[in-house]
């Protein structure tokens, strides 16, 4: 019989055909019923599951295709041993439950720190002495991060700063023969822990990786390396009248971009990063690389593997390339802002702009006690302004098309008792007007108490319930007696709430992380997400667990398992095993 998959000997096609695919961990007896009537049998199941790793090796060549065959006779010799046991194949990842005895609770064996360094000191000769650095204050910098939500004790052994892809296909053969977390790294603006390090290992900083490689104005596209900065992106090509919409922290590089499905102020017009993504150079865990398509905008060749890794945060493959859509630049911009008695005012007033038609390019919020922080802090844009949630509202077109759309958010203000509605009409005044919203986290940070943290965090829910849950979040909040403000992306129902506390304050510490579960819980029960555009990262991970249910989850662990069977890329992130 010739081989059922091209490439594959027929012997490793039989072995898994009779061979349960094993996972690590200790067997278990199972009753030698297999299930119920009209139901898979876990035999069947197990094929199924094995279809979906043999797949996905095949899809990405023969080193990634020798791992999943190699897995399956492993497991085969495994499962010689247990035959006397009886013990029926276990059910994919996808369809166990979320008790005691899954996978989850095993722990992998990561590299020691004399194995680490072992690794750090090849890496280090592959790449060069500048390429790795050891030194203390380096991987404090990329282990810690002052506004994060959630950070970890351990620390990286070592920052490495590869200078292209192979280089960092070089770093990922060398970790994953180590067994060597790998944990990317961009800018560092996450804030959910996205970029700690709970198991040590290798800090990969992409930010010498900062090349515009091409640019094809007339396709509306650009290719750049992971550590390019959208803001230089867009200086850069700004002569061709196009530019890249995003508009996340000022410091944000592509790559993270792209892993973080980022948005920013500009989103209510132009979606998030999945939107831009063409295609994406990745190395996976094991130094391979991957391309996932070619530059035309639209394919229907294959799965969509954009859509895959972006989003990921890190935790499938290391980006290292995208491909970018780009958009024209408008012909005309103006800016206006709105202030409320209320925040729940506010809030309704801006659900009801987007659900009205008014074409804004942006809508973002901030509560009066973010308008205090910007005057404390002298101000923005050369001027004080009202202590009031007040509305930031961008508009883009043609000129005429912008009077009528400042007219048409005007009434929608009024009618939603506004208390002032100003507008600008040249360029100064419209950046004093958008300056309070750029530098509302700077200005947060610098009245930051001595010994306090932030613990900044974000929801989304849709539009018709974002004045609910504002409202609620913020009454909550305020019973802790502790700072605490709301600002965020309202045009596309995502918010964000900032509160201050002192870490070494025990109470303090769980009053805050009760609060936030609150704010989740309620955005989950008005059919939101537990995340609108900051990641799961380490901060999140029971709330995806509420959101999605434990077959959903067992999906991507699934994903996770055939991509990166040693759980090295990023781990403790999104999930655990």
């Amino acid at each position: 019989m010739p081989p059922l998959l091209p490439g594959l000997p027929r012997r490793a096609l039989l072995l898994s055909r009779h061979t349960p695919l094993r996972t690590t961990g200790v067997a278990r007896r199972r009753p030698a019923s297999t299930g119920t009537p009209g139901s898979k049998s876990p035999a069947a199941a197990t094929w199924n599951s094995r279809l979906v790793h043999l797949a996905i090796g095949i899809a990405l060549g023969g080193a990634a295709t020798a791992g999943v065959v190699a897995a399956i006779s492993r497991r085969s010799d495994e499962a010689k041993g247990l035959a006397a046991e009886q013990v029926p194949p276990p059910l994919p990842r996808w369809r166990r439950g979320s008790d005691s005895r899954r996978l989850a609770k095993s722990r992998r064996r990561y590299a020691d720190r004399q194995t680490t360094l072992q690794a750090v000191s090849e890496i280090r000769r592959a790449l060069g002495d500048d390429a790795v650095s050891t030194d203390d204050d380096d991987v404090e910098q990329h282990g810690y991060s002052e506004w994060s939500t959630s950070n970890t004790d351990a620390r990286p052994v070592a920052v490495v700063r590869p200078a292209s892809t192979e280089h960092v296909a070089a770093v990922a053969r060398i970790c994953s023969r180590y067994r060597v977390p790998m944990v990317p790294y961009g800018a560092g603006s996450s804030v959910e822990g996205n970029f700690s390090a709970p198991f040590s290992g290798v800090c990969i900083d992409l930010s010498a990786m900062d090349r515009i490689v091409a640019f094809h104005p007339d396709d509306m596209d650009v290719v750049v390396e992971a550590g390019v900065n959208w803001t230089r992106l867009n200086e850069a090509i700004k002569p061709s009248a196009l530019f890249l919409p995003l508009d996340p922290s000022p410091t944000a590089l592509i790559g993270g971009m792209v892993a973080t499905n980022c948005s920013g102020t500009n989103a209510a017009k132009y979606g998030t990063m999945k939107d831009y993504v063409i295609n994406l150079t990745v190395v996976l865990a094991d130094g391979t690389v991957v391309r996932t398509r070619n530059r035309p905008r639209k394919t229907s060749a294959g799965y969509n593997l954009n859509g895959l890794f972006a989003g990921s945060e890190g935790t499938l493959g290391i980006i290292t390339e995208v491909t970018l859509k780009l958009v024209n630049v408008p012909s005309a911009f103006s800016v206006a802002t709105s202030t409320f008695a209320t925040i729940r005012e506010a809030a309704d007033a801006a659900s009801a702009m987007v659900r009205g038609g008014v074409p804004v390019a942006a809508l973002e919020l901030m509560d009066d006690v973010q308008m205090k922080v910007v005057n404390k802090n002298g101000g923005a844009g050369g001027r004080m302004w009202d202590e009031l949630p007040t509305l930031f509202i961008k508009f883009s077109g043609t000129e005429n098309t912008i009077k009528d759309s400042v007219l048409q958010a005007r009434r929608v203000a009024e009618s939603h008792k506004c208390r002032s509605f100003e507008s600008a009409e040249t360029i100064e005044q419209m950046d004093s007007l958008w300056s309070a919203r750029k530098q509302a986290l700077w200005a947060s940070l610098a009245i930051r108490p001595e010994g306090t943290q932030i613990w900044s965090t974000d929801v989304a829910v849709p539009l018709s319930r974002l004045g609910d849950i504002i409202e609620t979040s913020r009454e909550n909040a305020s019973r802790l007696g502790l700072f605490n403000s709301i600002l965020g992306h309202v045009g596309d129902g995502n918010f964000h709430q900032m509160i201050m506390y002192n870490p070494a304050d025990a109470s303090q510490t769980r009053a805050v992380g009760d609060c936030v579960d609150a704010m989740v819980n309620k955005a989950l029960e008005l059919e939101g997400t537990v995340s609108g555009e900051h990641g799961i990262g380490l901060g999140k991970k029971h709330c995806l667990a509420k959101e999605l249910d434990p077959s959903t989850i067992g999906v991507m662990k699934a994903l996770k398992e055939a991509l990166d069977p040693h759980w090295l890329l990023n781990p403790g992130k999104v999930f655990d095993e």
